[in-house]
């Protein structure tokens, strides 16, 4: 008689982790264990109880003297391991039994891209600095930016220095000139004049990250609607409206999954603003 499986759950957080998704990727069950050791606490044995092996059989692979390749494997240790449906796409499966027996052709839910909600930019500050610190590219969609990365104490110019200047950093601010900034500022209460010089005061400054990094600095003329800072395979998306600024906007963390279509959508709007904007650094 078969035993039934006991699985061992991780928090939602560290599905979300970049070296646990670069794990699954990779097919690494090794690494996964060790993540599952690390983010729950469980012991060999009871990783070995949740998808059906002995600890000896867990031990070998943590240690990397035995590998997985079975397809049934990796399915035994995704439901053993109650990995989430991007969690298992990752590892090349389909979602989870439950919902493909539910008859759906396509379930958004089964595809999540947004994985965390913050209220504002504020409650995201420390996740978006560890982000950029560990990140090879950095994409900024602002206004003005000076508080993203315009100013010494902003949220990310002290992350930016690599000892090898391997970082490139696009960063799209509005035109100063053109008639969208005009309106934007009439939206936030302040003058054209005032939020221009914001803008070329950014400028300025984020020229002088030139030896520090590998920089380029955009001026789009569209009135703004989304903000956005990606760091290479996750976005942190907040937008504009004529109530609040970008920062004070909930912010979204999006992360790039084989099928969803929000972190294409906002790449893909990325390059399109670049391609139309004048490069003034």
């Amino acid at each position: 008689m078969t035993t039934p499986l006991v699985p061992t759950t991780l928090p939602d957080w560290a599905w979300e982790r970049a070296d646990v998704r670069q794990a699954l990727r990779a097919r690494d069950v090794g690494a996964v264990f060790r993540h599952v050791q690390q983010y729950s606490g469980a012991s060999q044995a009871r990783i070995a109880a949740a998808v059906g092996m002995t600890q000896a059989r867990v031990n070998e692979i943590i240690n990397r003297r035995r590998e997985v390749s079975r397809l049934d494997v990796y399915e035994r240790i995704a439901d053993g391991l109650n990995m989430p449906d991007d969690a298992r796409h990752l590892l090349g499966l389909a979602a989870s039994r439950e919902k493909r027996s539910g008859g759906a052709a396509f379930d958004l839910a089964a595809f999540p891209e947004v994985v965390r909600v913050y209220s504002a930019q504020a409650s995201a500050r420390e996740e978006i600095q560890q982000q950029a610190r560990a990140a090879k590219e950095l994409d900024i969609l602002a206004v003005r930016g000076l508080g993203l990365i315009g100013l010494n104490d902003s949220m990310l110019r002290a992350h930016l220095g690599r000892p090898d200047g391997g970082l490139r950093v696009r960063v799209l601010l509005l035109d100063p000139e053109s008639p969208a900034l005009a309106q934007r500022a009439a939206e936030i209460g302040e003058s054209a004049e005032s939020l221009a010089s914001g803008v070329r005061l950014a400028e300025a400054r984020l020229r002088e990250l030139s030896g520090i990094c590998d920089i380029e600095v955009y001026r789009y003329g569209m009135l703004p609607t989304w903000r956005l800072i990606r760091t290479d395979s996750t976005l942190f998306v907040g937008a504009f409206d004529a109530g609040w600024e970008g920062h004070e906007s909930a912010t979204y963390k999006v992360m790039e999954t084989p099928h969803g279509p929000l972190y294409r959508g906002f790449r893909r709007m990325f390059e399109a603003v670049i391609d139309g904007a004048e490069r003034t650094v």
